[in-house]
């Protein structure tokens, strides 16, 4: 008995030692160097080293607990390593300063995924934490999707879209990643970053507060303004022939005509071509400078992709010029290149006369670039609206014709009308097999809910869908998962994020090239009210609780059905790319069909074989 009293007071007076004990002076990335190890999916599995993205080191070390900075944001680009940063913070946390920890995601199902493939795998390679974490087990709460107990403290996984969630637990250290993706308002309670920020105040002088993300839209994006409050670091690194620091800059990238892959940079003093391969030595070499005045609590760190180990030159410039021509592809390389918001033109009113001057003539047959047709269709109490859309390479896109059926709409003649005009069938310039509709997308709002879903119900396998919109940011142009019916029998309606749509077209209105992807083109004889019709909106910014977002106000003297059908024959596309529908394998399809009848029609017409008549036939005619 007293030996096993001697051995609990012992252990009592181990455990009250390490708990008195100062926490060690290591920084995060002293410990990701010695303790983290990667898992084997990761693009360089092993153990981490810091000098790979020697960026990194001063960023992780303002999240130690001897760095007097309590708020780090890094406004990155993609492939630049900031949430393995993040994580190499949570897993020092964890073993070197344990607390409550909590890190957000964008959504619960979010959370769910990076729990499995980025947490658990963070916990069971390193064995300094493994040590501290119980094993997975479906009954043990200690270890759960969303929940870490350790010695000395809890990691907490939480999705922005919860408000209860973000609400519940003080924390002494907060990370949130991807801010831009987070709701502007979560369930009327207010933006979700200030109510997970909010959970730090009890610790304040003490806490850690990080936010990652890659940015979106200049004047709307929450990592750009956080960043704007900080000291807005940016990495300077030296030139490899006359050894003048300079921040990277996508201005000074070169490379000879036709050949992106072959880039190199061009130094902004001597003007000297620095390689690919003198980029590490580069990096090793450079150091953090802050560009503005700070708080001195608040470390900004701007991350573009031109400092990535990962993303050589020559592939953002091939990426560039790829996307230059299309706004919504050169908006993401933007954002994910260079690691900025993008400024866009959208809050500018268009004018309806200047889009109406661009008409040209399409002629009885579909134009030549048109691979596939879709519709929408606007539903009112006395009349439906269809607008027919071809989809070309790149999304390039021809309006094809605008019909109005006039007619009560809780009866079936207006019906039986649509249903005969989406049964037409299209005749190709270059004679290739004619096109009939491929997908229909109805509006479904309104008052005439139940007969848009019978309608689509009787026509699923002609893809005629029915569908609602649903404004407000990070809504998908189509459901990511198939709808289910609310009742037995009834088609299901999809939900259609009708706001990125709408952005995605204004921008396209705007390109001022013939053709190319993306552009749009009009028929002839379209009349001034369809124009003005289809700019019937107009995107503003608004703010709400210290964040803005866009909203899109119509024009109450210019009825806005022509946008919404356009806005419904670009879901049916992406409702047909959700099933599986290629629209550059369409494209590539109709370009060799079109060459294979002209190569038909080319060939020398063979001579007449000659007729060798029966005698006999003719003699007993």
């Amino acid at each position: 008995m007293n030996d096993l009293a001697t051995e609990t007071r012992l252990l009592v007076e181990a455990a009250w030692r390490r708990g008195l004990a100062p926490e060690p002076q290591m920084t995060v990335s002293e410990w990701a160097d010695r303790f983290r190890v990667l898992p084997p999916e990761s693009a360089e599995p092993g153990p981490w080293r810091t000098s790979r993205l020697p960026y990194l080191r001063e960023i992780q070390d303002c999240l130690s607990i001897a760095s007097p900075i309590e708020r780090v944001v890094v406004m990155k680009g993609a492939q630049t390593g900031g949430t393995e940063a993040g994580l190499n913070a949570v897993g020092y946390w964890m073993h070197a300063a344990p607390g409550s920890i909590m890190i957000v995601w964008p959504s619960l199902g979010l959370v769910r995924r990076n729990s499995r493939t980025r947490v658990d795998p963070l916990i069971g390679l390193t064995p300094a934490l493994r040590a501290k974490v119980a094993p997975r087990r479906s009954r043990d709460s200690d270890n759960t999707i969303d929940t870490k107990l350790f010695a000395g403290g809890q990691l907490l996984m939480v999705g922005a879209n919860a408000a209860a969630d973000l609400r519940s637990t003080a924390v002494r250290y907060l990370v949130l990643d991807e801010v831009d993706a987070f709701p502007t308002d979560v369930e009327d309670e207010g933006d979700p970053v200030a109510l997970a920020i909010q959970r730090t105040v009890s610790y304040r002088g003490r806490r850690k507060i990080m936010l990652i993300s890659t940015p979106t839209i200049a004047g709307v994006s929450r990592i750009e303004k956080a960043y704007a409050e900080t000291d807005q670091r940016k990495f300077f690194v030296p030139c490899s022939h006359c050894g003048e620091h300079q921040v990277l800059a996508w201005s000074n990238v070169r490379w000879p005509e036709g050949e992106p892959r072959r880039a190199a940079y061009a130094c902004e003093f001597c003007g000297s071509l620095i390689d690919e391969r003198e980029k590490p030595a580069m990096l090793a070499a450079g150091e953090w400078r802050p560009t503005a005045t700070g708080d001195g609590r608040s470390a900004g760190f701007h991350l573009p992709s031109l400092l990535s180990a990962f993303e050589p030159w020559g592939e953002i410039a091939a990426d560039f010029l790829a996307a230059k021509s299309d706004p919504t592809r050169l908006k993401s390389w933007v954002n994910l290149k260079l690691g900025e918001a993008f400024e866009d033109r959208e809050t500018a009113p268009l004018a309806a006369d200047l889009l109406a001057a661009r008409s040209e003539p399409f002629g009885d047959e579909l134009p030549e670039g048109v691979a596939v047709v879709t519709a929408g269709v606007d539903t009112q109490d006395d009349r439906l609206e269809v607008e027919f859309v071809g989809w070309g390479r790149g999304e390039e896109s021809w309006s094809l014709d605008y019909r109005i059926l006039h007619g009560d709409t809780t009866k079936p003649e207006v019906w039986d009308a649509l249903d005969k005009l989406l049964l037409r069938r299209w005749r190709h310039v270059k004679a290739v097999p004619d096109l009939h509709v491929a997908a229909t997308a109805i509006d479904s709002g309104g008052h005439r809910t139940g007969q848009v879903v019978a309608f689509s119900g009787a026509r699923l396998n002609r893809r005629v869908w029915a569908i609602k919109g649903r404004g407000g940011p990070g809504v998908s142009p189509w459901p990511r998962r198939p709808p289910k019916p609310k009742r037995q029998g009834l088609a299901p309606i999809h939900i259609v994020g009708v706001d990125g749509i709408k952005s995605t077209l204004m921008a396209r209105l705007r390109m001022e090239a013939n053709d190319g992807p993306g552009v749009a083109h009009f028929p002839d004889g379209r009349d001034h009210d369809w124009f003005a019709g289809l700019l019937a909106e107009r995107a503003i910014r608004k703010w709400r609780a210290g964040v803005a977002r866009v909203e899109w106000v119509p024009d109450p003297s210019v009825r806005n059905e022509p946008l919404d059908c356009r806005v419904y024959a670009t879901a049916a596309l992406a409702g047909l790319t959700s099933a599986g529908f290629n629209l550059v394998e369409a494209a590539r399809a109709v370009a060799e069909a079109a060459e294979r009848r002209g190569d038909a029609a080319s060939e020398p017409a063979k001579p007449a074989t000659a007729k060798i008549l029966s005698r006999w036939i003719y003699s007993t005619a």
